[in-house]
């Protein structure tokens, strides 16, 4: 059994269930989610439901048993006297650098608990048609996104996605992510546009008035804002839809390009990923997509 906690918005936890739909398949292993950080954190919610995935919950017990160090009476006695925390368990696999590709993960012995972001294409790129299979929606599109879809298969159809909320909002991220400024966008546009005729900019954002008062094109556009947060994988399924991408830093964004399968798809992706240098980013992004 391998078992993975799920945290932070949908496009984290879709990272976080490949590594461990990988690990698991090259044991024949089952694989759990732990989603019990989600009663207690309230930014964001399990989202996978939607999904075909293999949608197996792991209990209290079996998240305890991968994750704290068996103790003998005495330290039980002196850590709760003393108020410590139980130690980790040598099953419990934290990631140990952010977008950095671990090949020592895959490597992993079964039954192991994988707490991390796992941001990297690298840790399922050999799944990946086991991935694309278990990250489509259930349930066939209807109304708005069903007509979005036929249109979007009809046009040069264009994913351009702007990423703002929280890390404008919130002073701590946006010290370390900010955001793609007007000027990444339209250099994207400016580049896309002397391969792609015609192209039609379907515009995905959490802050859609935001991009209606700010992102002028000369070209047709589509502002998608119909689908609330609980709907959130129906935007990701229309992104994914789409023939060509302009991506946010953001790994919801990252995704809807990611399962594109358009075959002539060109992707345009953020060089910098964060403000900080703190991190390796070379392979955050698969080579192909260019990075602006």
């Amino acid at each position: 059994m391998i078992v993975v906690k799920l945290t932070g918005g949908l496009g984290n936890q879709l990272f976080q269930y490949a590594v461990g739909r990988h690990i698991a398949e090259i044991h024949r292993a089952i694989l759990k989610i732990d989603i019990s950080g989600f009663e207690t954190y309230k930014l964001h919610k399990y989202s996978l439901s939607p999904f075909n995935i293999q949608e197996n919950s792991a209990s209290p017990e079996e998240v305890t048993a991968l994750t704290v160090r068996k103790r003998g009476i005495a330290e039980r006695v002196i850590r709760r006297v003393l108020r410590k925390p139980p130690k980790l368990a040598p099953t419990y696999i934290r990631e140990k650098k952010l977008f950095h590709f671990d090949p020592d993960i895959l490597d992993l012995p079964d039954g192991v608990y994988l707490a991390g972001s796992w941001q990297n294409e690298k840790y399922f790129a050999d799944i990946e048609t086991f991935i694309r299979q278990e990250f489509t929606v259930k349930i066939p599109q209807a109304g708005k996104d069903k007509e979005l879809a036929e249109q979007i298969a009809s046009c040069e159809s264009v994913n351009l996605h702007i990423r703002r909320g929280d890390y404008v909002s919130n002073s701590h991220t946006n010290q370390i992510l900010g955001t793609c400024d007007l000027d990444y966008y339209l250099r994207c546009v400016d580049c896309l546009t002397q391969t792609v005729k015609n192209p039609h900019f379907f515009i995905f954002s959490d802050e859609p008035e935001w991009a209606f008062n700010n992102l002028k094109l000369s070209y047709p556009t589509t502002i998608v804002d119909h689908n609330k947060a609980d709907k959130n994988y129906e935007d990701l399924r229309l992104m994914s839809q789409c023939k060509h991408h302009i991506i946010a830093n953001s790994t919801f964004s990252w995704w809807g390009a990611w399962l594109s399968q358009s075959p002539e798809k060109i992707v345009f992706a953020p060089k910098r990923w964060l403000k900080s240098d703190d991190y390796d980013q070379k392979d955050l992004n698969p080579e192909k997509w260019i990075k602006v």
